[in-house]
């Protein structure tokens, strides 16, 4: 197809076929990991990103390829996760700020464009590694632009990224010797590549039908202590968007106070806000069934939330949460602002409940294999009612998702902090104090625990591999020190016993040992006692964090 111009529903077409065709394929990305563990998410993280900007175009009817762009863009942006994901934003960042003028673009202008896409994601990671997507962007980038003719079309041009890119994908190895040694391709390179393909297909007509797979990071359902002989105390908190419909009302003359009157004779906590043809709603009832079958007379919803409050009660009976309904979170905010808020990821049940017993005001649900979103980030930062906002991701792959939520966010001045495990984000929680108001040394404090933390972690392996001249069989257990692999036993305890002696633990103090979902009380003692036998230096902290894919998360300090 001799396709010369490309408009925004065009554009819109590629991108959603080129999300179509990741989402297929996100498992073999997933797979594409330099440790043979269980926690590649490279294809999951990048699959959600391109699909949280999907959603915010998917009804969006716009010719101008730069404002189809810009909508893409943001909504990428706001649903980036883990590095690939905030890579894969920005890559798409760089290419709507390429169509700045554009109303439709042609080969030279989509060339121009793609050439942006490589200068912004450049320019967004801190410390550029070639042999990744960055190095597959920008080759296929130059390459394609190269051979740029008066007669290119979108197709040709497209043709020529695509071959560079597959060439460049197969160097990557090269470029990596991690990669090489793993006998793997770089993952966001592949991922990438997976998107412009089906970006490709929808030029040449070829519409990628979804294949239906499920997440691996599905969320499961918490009952909390409610069950068969609760009783509803709470009700439920209802938030909804309306659409108004010209042949159910007439949308010029109604009146939305109709539904505020209604509302108020079955809920409390109520708003009711009419925009335009929008009314959005937040009620709290113990009927919202009644409450939809009543606003649905005047139309159809585009949102729709319906959660428990007596689930969420009866999870903090102790310390009930507080709700982050619209309504209470505007209302926290008039209250006068206190200097500090800390933010901190963390994965596991006990580690949940452990952070917000050390202080945490807001914690966000993820870690490995489940990497929060930037607008993850925002919403928990929309929560809290602070000057300045301490944030600990916990992990090296969320920091860069943490930073674009922290630009992003205006009302206050958000510090992402270099905690890349949760054993380093664990022990600088122990230590924080904010007391002093002084944020430089607040942080310096933090970033001074952090280098002083040895991080461990036993985990099993899901193929053979040989990694630093250490040989892994499939179904092991691994112990990885400080990002490297040094343990690798049949058990559990062995491999944290062959861990442990790699490491040069004379000026040590303490060691905090968080155990994962798949660990026994006996296997504990075990350890426990081994440590206190062979390392007398060391005092044991045991911690139940109930994580998933890391049996142990240790900390030495």
């Amino acid at each position: 197809m001799a396709t010369n111009r490309i408009d925004g529903l065009m554009y819109k077409t590629m991108v959603i076929n080129g999300a179509t065709l990741l989402r297929n394929n996100y498992k073999e990305i997933d797979a594409l990991n330099v440790f043979p563990v269980p926690d590649g998410d490279t294809g999951t993280n990048m699959r959600m990103t391109i699909e949280g900007g999907v959603k915010e175009i998917s009804s969006f009817e716009e010719k101008s390829i730069y404002l189809m762009a810009k909508q893409l863009s943001r909504g990428m942006l706001m649903g980036a996760r883990g590095n690939s994901g905030v890579i894969l934003s920005q890559l798409f960042r760089g290419i709507y700020k390429g169509f700045a003028g554009c109303e439709q673009a042609s080969a030279f202008e989509l060339a121009r464009a793609f050439k942006s896409g490589v200068e912004q994601a450049y320019k967004a990671v801190m410390k550029p590694v070639e042999g990744t997507v960055l190095t597959v962007a920008r080759e296929a980038s130059e390459v394609a632009m190269q051979k740029l003719t008066k007669k290119s079309t979108i197709l040709s041009y497209l043709e020529d990224y695509i071959e560079e890119a597959e060439a460049s994908l197969k160097r990557t190895p090269d470029l990596l010797p991690a990669l090489k040694d793993a006998n793997v391709v770089d993952s966001g390179a592949a991922g990438f590549l997976y998107v412009v393909k089906g970006m490709k297909l929808a030029v040449e007509g070829v519409i990628v039908a979804p294949v239906e797979q499920t997440l691996s990071m599905e969320a499961t359902v918490t009952k909390g202590t409610f069950n068969a002989h609760s009783e509803l105390t709470y009700g439920y908190c209802t938030e909804f968007i309306l659409q108004l419909l010209h042949k159910k009302v007439d949308i010029v003359n109604f009146d939305h106070s109709v539904i505020a009157k209604y509302l108020e004779t079955v809920g409390d906590s109520i708003v009711c806000v009419r925009d335009e043809d929008i009314v959005k709603v937040h009620v709290h009832t113990k009927t919202p069934g009644d409450v939809l079958a009543h606003c649905q007379a005047y139309g159809e919803f585009i949102t729709l939330k319906i959660e428990n409050m007596s689930v969420q009660h009866s999870e903090t009976i102790q310390e009930p949460e507080e709700c982050n309904c619209d309504a209470c979170v505007e209302m926290r905010k008039s209250e006068t602002k206190k200097k500090y808020a800390v933010v901190a990821v963390a994965s596991g049940e006990g580690l949940m409940e452990l952070f917000k017993n050390m202080g945490v005001d807001y914690v966000v649900s993820g870690g490995q294999s489940m990497n929060p979103s930037a607008s993850d980030f925002v919403e928990g930062f929309d929560t809290l009612n602070a000057e300045e906002i301490i944030v600990f991701p916990n992990n090296s792959n969320i920091i860069l998702a943490a930073t674009q939520a922290g630009k992003y966010y205006k009302d206050a001045t958000v510090h992402v902090v270099n905690s890349k495990s949760l054993a380093q984000g664990y022990s600088a929680l122990t230590v924080l104090d904010t007391s002093s108001g002084n944020t430089e040394k607040i942080l310096a404090e933090i970033d001074k625990t952090i280098r002083n933390v040895t991080t461990c972690l036993i985990t099993y392996s899901i193929r053979d591999a040989v990694i630093d001249e250490l040989e892994i069989k499939e179904g092991d257990y691994i112990g990885i020190c400080n990002g490297k692999m040094v343990a690798s036993q049949k058990t559990k305890p062995e491999a944290l016993y062959q861990m442990l002696s790699k490491i040069d633990l004379e000026e040590k103090e303490i060691i905090t040992i968080i155990c994962g979902n798949d660990v026994t009380q006996e296997e504990v003692e075990e350890i426990e006692a081994y440590i206190s036998s062979n390392y007398e230096n060391l005092e044991i902290d045991i911690i139940e964090g109930k994580q998933d894919v890391y049996s142990y998360i240790i900390a030495i300090e």
